[in-house]
């Protein structure tokens, strides 16, 4: 089944011009989530407008004046914002600095970092993730909070133990992208990762390919990129072609699947391929991902539990008697996911043989 975004806006009818060049496809993008899907004070239209300026920001694929006049008003009035809802100090503080290093005239980012690290928004933090987040955030504009060492360390462990990462768990995977995305300052710098976080990586790739998660493995794909390795070039074709799967076409309504259409382009951009290709519809559009994506690991995770004591992490051992249960489409998806290199070890996590009764 199609996975459809609905963005809501204004007006009986909606059609796409044309022609768009890159730029203009990106302002109409900035339009459609600054006006016409939900409004300013909703915490969602914050964090979609918070992700697709930072995306723009760190790929330099920014959209021009024509892109960033949607949201001057809210520029102009984001001190107020923050001071009234400073629960929400991280989209407010991230959506203005984007703006500012975008193009927004202005510069009132640097004032507001320090008043943020004045009131001590993010010692209310209880997630080094979030505390990482904030201090990156803060640092963009010498207001940093001095965490180093410390918060680096705890965070460090946390994404140097693959074993972790072997096993589905999203919200785990998800936490490793994202502190890759912090350490790296979006690309800007070495990480400092090391071959056990390398391998964590690989392992939550592997998942999500199996899976066929396109949200989660293209996130797995910039945050290797952004560690100075290159993702199997599989991962990367199978993501452009859904990424190019995307349509956005006349519709109302709304769904929360833009995340996923956000983070494939995102990863095009970042490997220099052709990013937000479709044209962008004037009026009420939804985005639908076409194309098939029949993944394998809840399958194969039930038949390695039903096997119990006959369960092996012993992947070549292994290997016939799982390929001949999930038939031909899943054995092929499956000897695909096999060609990484670090798949027999993900695999001896994975099977958790020595968990059988």
């Amino acid at each position: 089944m199609a996975d459809i975004v609905h963005l809501q806006t204004t007006g009986p009818h909606s059609r796409a011009p044309a022609y768009q060049n890159g730029t203009q496809r990106r302002a109409a993008l900035a339009g459609l989530f600054a006006r016409r899907r939900r409004a300013p004070d909703d915490v969602f239209w914050l964090k979609e407008n918070a992700e697709l300026l930072n995306i723009f920001e760190c790929t330099g694929t920014g959209p021009g004046a024509a892109g960033l006049e949607p949201l001057a008003a809210f520029y102009a009035g984001v001190e107020e914002r923050i001071r009234f809802f400073p629960q929400y100090y991280r989209f407010l503080l991230s959506i203005c600095l984007d703006l500012e290093d975008l193009g927004m005239p202005g510069g009132k980012g640097a004032a507001l970092a320090h008043w943020v690290r004045k009131e001590g928004l993010a010692e209310a933090e209880l997630s080094d993730l979030q505390r990482a987040e904030a201090e990156r955030l803060l640092a963009r504009r010498g207001a940093g909070l001095g965490a180093g060492c410390a918060l680096r360390g705890r965070l460090m462990r946390f994404i140097s133990r693959p074993d972790t990462f072997a096993l589905p768990n999203k919200k785990a995977a998800y936490e490793l992208t994202h502190i890759v995305f912090y350490l790296s300052e979006y690309g800007r710098r070495d990480p400092g990762l090391g071959p056990a976080a390398l391998t964590s990586l690989e392992f939550a790739g592997i998942l999500a390919f199996l899976e066929q998660n396109s949200d989660l493995l293209a996130e797995v794909c910039i945050a290797l990129r952004q560690a100075g390795k290159l993702p199997p070039a599989q991962w990367e074709d199978w993501l452009e072609r859904q990424a190019h799967q995307f349509v956005l076409q006349p519709g109302s309504g709304r769904c929360d699947a833009y995340h996923d259409y956000f983070v494939c382009n995102w990863l095009m951009a970042a490997a220099g391929r052709e990013s937000f290709v479709q044209p962008v519809p004037d009026g009420p559009a939804e985005v639908v991902c076409g194309g098939p994506r029949a993944g394998v690991l809840g399958a194969l995770s039930r038949h390695l539990f039903g096997l119990g004591r006959r369960r092996s992490g012993d992947w070549h051992a292994m290997r016939p008697g799982l390929e001949d249960a999930l038939g031909e489409a899943g054995a092929a998806l499956l000897a695909a996911a096999s060609a990484s290199p670090s798949f027999e070890r993900f695999f001896e996590g994975f099977a958790r043989a020595g968990a059988a009764a």
